[in-house]
């Protein structure tokens, strides 16, 4: 359409639907909630430009009026999902989880801002927890939900690293203010770092609303001019001292960084993250083991090379990165125990075949171990099921998997031992097969995602 003939008010209309396509990627991806700054901001921009639209004068035309209908339409849209991603209920999830993260770190920093860096048992096991719960927080694969995980997990695992490098890393010094002018000086400014190390999980965790990060990291960029300043007059003991805490205040510096980090698309896109495609690679090839195996004629004559493979697999697991992300130390932990699931598959099997060389010698065994193995034989066949099961747990067919391994540990804790050592012992290790059956199966169907 030749631009110069169209009527203004459609030019006008263009122009505002041109600056709301910008607004666009900001509302796919916000992860805040309703009462943040940046939500106002954005809500503010949308409405300013619905006053833009009906400022635009149709004078009586349809085709007007169908065009300002159309961008009023595309701006109520983005109104919508704006509310949306800030109410989505995984992202009050997420934010209920960080707020019972904010009153255990409340609890804890106090010692910090005295220097000190104690931590207790309880707070280290309730931030695991945590950090756990925040990864089975489901996305969906929405971008805005991603980044909203990303962002809590990252802040609750920079205070955790924070406070376990207190703990473990303090340095090798000072030494004795007698020693040199300059280790007074030093000694003070590593008072005032640990000092930082509570302002900083104070900042980071949104407890201390006193403090900025911009603020913090000008306080540390003039304790290390403070240390530059300083004539160690070529001692070297009191320039590694001086050393090793500029690398203290230098740590700190990097966790500032965590909200700009947040911001950028491969930090929460795990998806293209070179650890998951790995560990996706991982288990392809896993599953092409798996195929190999029930397909081949003679599967018992290659237990051996399997196995081999798969604890190759292990290996390579063992040597994938997480980083410091919490959701791939996670996608590993699931991918190892496939694999050792698939093992213990393997390794069931072979038993099995080495029980029917037994049995058909004649041996003589006491009916509870008997009892035992027949269970096995049967848990074999379930375990063979769930392998290859690829559903949820609204299937049936999970249901019916679900009640044949709650009835194999029925039968099991039917069986009387009668004293016999074997047959307990035997019965113990298939109880235990049953429950890590029964628990991979609920992994599998627990629709968690990176």
């Amino acid at each position: 359409m030749d631009m110069g003939n169209q009527h203004p008010s459609i030019k006008q209309l263009q122009e505002i639907q041109k600056d709301v396509k910008e607004f666009e990627p900001q509302v796919a991806a916000f992860s805040g909630l309703s009462g943040d700054r940046a939500y106002k901001k954005l809500e503010r921009a949308l409405t300013k430009q619905l006053f833009e639209i009906d400022s635009v004068d149709t004078e009586g035309r349809g085709d007007v009026q169908q065009a300002r209908k159309r961008v009023a339409q595309e701006i109520e849209r983005l109104l919508r999902e704006l509310e949306q991603n800030a109410n989505h209920p995984q992202r009050l999830e997420l934010e209920s989880i960080f707020k019972e993260a904010q009153v255990l770190v409340e609890h804890e920093i106090a010692g910090f801002y005295k220097g000190g860096n104690c931590v207790t048992e309880e707070f280290d096991e309730g931030i695991q927890d945590i950090i756990f719960r925040l990864t089975q927080v489901k996305t969906g694969g929405k971008p805005s939900l991603r980044k909203a995980r990303y962002r809590t997990l990252t802040k609750v695992c920079a205070v955790q690293e924070i406070i376990d490098n207190c703990a473990k890393q303090q340095p090798s010094l000072p030494l004795s203010t007698d020693a040199h002018p300059s280790v007074a000086k030093i000694n003070a400014v590593m008072c005032e770092v640990n000092k930082a190390k509570g302002t900083l999980i104070a900042v980071l965790m949104g407890v201390n609303s006193n403090e900025t990060c911009r603020h913090l990291s000008c306080v540390l960029t003039g304790l290390i001019a403070d240390l530059d300043a300083l004539d160690v007059c070529g001692r070297p003991e009191i320039r590694n001292y001086r050393k090793e805490v500029v690398e203290e205040i230098n740590k700190l510096q990097r966790y500032l960084d965590l909200d700009e980090e947040a911001d950028s698309t491969y930090a929460y896109d795990l998806a293209q993250n070179r650890s998951i495609l790995k560990i996706e690679e991982i288990r392809k090839k896993m599953k092409e083991i798996h195929s190999s195996f029930l397909k081949g004629e003679r599967a018992a004559d290659l237990y051996l090379k399997f196995k081999t493979e798969l604890q190759g697999l292990i290996a390579q697991l063992d040597e994938v990165s997480p980083g410091k992300n919490p959701c791939i130390r996670e996608a590993r932990r699931r991918a190892v125990i496939e694999v050792q699931t698939l093992i213990t598959y393997l390794d069931l099997k072979e038993a099995l075949v080495r029980r029917q060389v037994f049995v058909q010698q004649g041996e003589a065994e006491p009916p509870s171990h008997r009892a035992v193995w027949d269970i096995l034989e049967t848990l074999s066949q379930i375990l063979q099921e769930v392998l290859s099961f690829d559903g949820n747990r609204t299937d049936k067919n999970y249901m019916r998997l679900e009640e044949l391994l709650t009835k194999q540990l029925l039968a099991l804790d039917a069986i009387d031992p009668e004293g016999d050592a074997r047959s307990k012992a035997a019965r113990k290790q298939a109880v235990k097969l049953a429950q890590n059956i029964l628990y991979y199966l609920d992994m599998k169907t627990d629709e968690w995602e990176y």
